[in-house]
């Protein structure tokens, strides 16, 4: 199964924003120029999480993003689902019932057993994504790599997030 880059790109948007200060947010082109990403391309993608009710869009020309829920709220799975869609990654053509002489349709009442075994394994991928939360993901700030990611976005906040509250 390979996801959309779509997918890995709105989920490290989310953990970027999920270190905003409560009133502040981040411009698309801002997101697209912090991960080095085609803006456009994230556009299609922020509208996305948006519309699933995971981004808040904050309208006018100081406006941006920010998380529409509290980062613990908010599952890999979710994610994926905004990006991705609901539907299941196999789609089942039915070529069973194709080619030469094929088999009577009467046999075909029941998904085939290919179907079956994968969305089964959909289903376990999916119970997976269900268990990490973008809070998750944020741990780990006590590491080195923890505190050069800390670093790098406290920076790119300083000079990039907008409607900022003030730090008490």
């Amino acid at each position: 199964m390979k996801l959309g880059d779509g997918v890995e790109q709105a989920i490290h948007c989310m953990l970027l924003l999920s270190g905003l200060t409560p009133s502040g947010v981040l411009s698309a082109a801002a997101l697209a120029e912090f991960h080095g990403v085609s803006a456009s391309y994230l556009l299609k993608h922020l509208q996305a999480l948006a519309g699933a009710g995971l981004l808040e869009s904050v309208p006018g020309p100081k406006g941006g993003y920010r998380l529409a829920r509290p980062a613990d709220k908010i599952t890999l799975l979710d994610v994926v689902l905004a990006v991705e869609g609901p539907a299941p990654a196999f789609r089942c053509g039915e070529i069973r019932q194709r080619g030469p002489s094929p088999v009577a349709a009467h046999f075909f009442k029941a998904p085939c057993a290919v179907n079956a075994a994968m969305l089964k394994a959909e289903s376990a991928y999916r119970t997976e994504l269900k268990k990490v939360t973008l809070a998750d993901l944020t741990s780990g700030a006590d590491t080195a790599l923890g505190k050069a990611i800390a670093t790098r976005s406290c920076a790119f906040f300083d000079l990039n997030e907008r409607n900022r509250s003030p730090n008490p």
